[in-house]
């Protein structure tokens, strides 16, 4: 019987994420019930651009100091960050080798408005994983659950970090000038390597 891991769900996931769910064998649970957590990928990406790294953010509406639930969270519109991630991934790959490969289907997530950040992640998730051909049984929680087998709650390991000596350099846009830079967004891997990316992990 195979084990069950529970993991975070991520504004375009690090390539660490990805690596984490397709080596180990275990099916794997998506946390909606926990308290959203500041500061990590469960808003935010890193991409790569011509100045180095860039962090792409997705504003969130808070309730003053009230603990507000993941699914519960809702996406802030108060200035045009869609337009601003687009275009910034625009900048950033409209010379990779792959970006208009995924432009059409991909460039609807910054046009359609989404209430809950949940959502918009899990949507976003599910087209990555189409990509990806990652088919492995996922669920969804629908209750917190604080005590999980350390080996595998992924939901305390924020920055999914990992040394760079953990990641085969791949072809990246702006490498000639910068280097390799390793665990970036899946969609850096996505648009520089496109459907030959399933077979990097």
């Amino acid at each position: 019987m195979q084990s069950l891991a529970i993991f975070p769900l991520f504004y375009l996931p690090p390539v660490s994420y990805f690596t984490e769910i397709k080596k180990a064998d275990y099916h794997f649970m998506i946390e909606k019930e926990e308290h959203f957590p500041k500061q990590t990928f469960r808003n935010r990406a890193t991409i790569c651009s011509p100045n180095g790294s860039l962090d792409l953010i997705v504003p969130v509406i808070r309730g003053a100091k009230v603990h507000t639930k993941i699914k519960d969270v809702k996406i802030s519109y108060d200035f045009k960050w869609q337009r601003l991630h687009w275009k910034s991934l625009e900048s950033c790959y409209r010379n990779s080798a792959y970006f208009e490969y995924y432009e059409d289907e991909f460039a609807r997530f910054y046009t359609q408005k989404f209430e809950y950040l949940f959502d918009y992640n899990q949507e976003l998730n599910d087209w990555l994983f189409k990509q990806l051909k990652i088919s492995k049984s996922t669920a969804v929680s629908d209750e917190y659950i604080k005590e999980w087998p350390e080996q595998l709650d992924f939901r305390a390991r924020t920055l999914f970090k990992q040394q760079e000596g953990d990641f085969k350099p791949y072809f990246q846009v702006f490498e000639d000038r910068q280097g390799f830079k390793p665990n970036l967004s899946i969609v850096d891997l996505l648009f520089n390597q496109g459907p030959q990316s399933k077979s990097y992990f």
